[in-house]
């Protein structure tokens, strides 16, 4: 009875392991490792928007090149389907033509760094030199102003989100990631956002992905006809009485 007994507890703790482990591995693939792991709570930007409609925004980096950024415009405008570009202050100085077509065109315009480093390894102050002078020099372009950012490689940690809410932005992460970087085909580039997509959703993109703009119909026409609506990243998130979940989802909370 008693070998049965350790044998039963053995088993018992090994599958509650086993289920442990899974959850972990779960939310380490969901973005909600960097808030549980080691038993912290860390600041995180947006990845998603909790809505109940079906709205879904799409947005670019801008870092690279321009190639394909005329198909991936008129894609967008065929489709009546605004978007949201994250611009690196030297692409932002190196084509300021590209800056203001895409501002002209009804989309949104966000900073992705001045220089496009790893961020979390930054002070303070270079955080902040890198958001101002990135924010100004798009403005300079624009004449708008500048508070959606987006960190490069999707590198964060609490000093960059703490620092950049406190100069006004809003950081923006992602849930459904194309990988059109890649240069995976249109197909398979519309196949991962088409079946990954949900409320809220935010699909990263870049402006010089080898097959974005082929692969853009398919994605635009397949999503409006289930139902969802493109809009811009500042229309889909919540500006004031939110709070963000372990998996990055901004919640509209409930007004005092």
């Amino acid at each position: 009875m008693k070998v049965w007994f350790s044998a039963k507890r053995a088993a018992f703790l090994l599958g509650a392991a086993a289920v442990f482990l899974a959850c972990l591995l779960a939310v380490r693939t969901s973005g909600a490792y960097a808030v549980f792991f080691g038993g912290t709570v860390r600041s995180l930007p947006i990845y998603s928007v909790g809505r109940t409609e079906k709205k879904i925004a799409i947005t670019f980096d801008c870092a690279w090149g321009t190639e394909h950024t005329d198909g991936i415009l008129s894609a967008l405008q065929a489709a009546n389907a605004p978007a949201t570009f994250f611009m690196v202050q030297f692409w932002t100085e190196k084509y300021p033509d590209y800056v203001r077509k895409i501002d002209e065109a009804g989309m949104e315009i966000g900073t992705h760094s001045a220089t496009h480093s790893y961020m979390s390894r930054q002070t303070e102050a270079e955080i902040e030199r890198e958001l101002s002078s990135s924010a100004a020099a798009i403005t300079a372009v624009t004449g708008k102003p500048v508070d959606l950012f987006r960190a490069p490689y999707g590198d964060y940690d609490d000093l960059l989100v703490d620092t950049a809410k406190a100069m006004g932005f809003y950081t923006i992460q992602w849930d459904v990631d194309s990988l059109d970087w890649k240069d995976l085909s249109a197909t398979d580039i519309a196949l991962r956002i088409v079946n990954n997509v949900r409320e809220g959703s935010v699909i990263l993109c870049h402006n010089n992905g080898l097959h974005t703009a082929e692969a853009l119909p398919m994605v635009l026409s397949t999503l409006q006809n289930r139902g969802y609506t493109f809009v811009t990243v500042g229309e889909l998130i919540y500006r004031d009485n939110y709070t963000i979940d372990a998996t990055g989802r901004q919640l509209q909370s409930e007004e005092t």
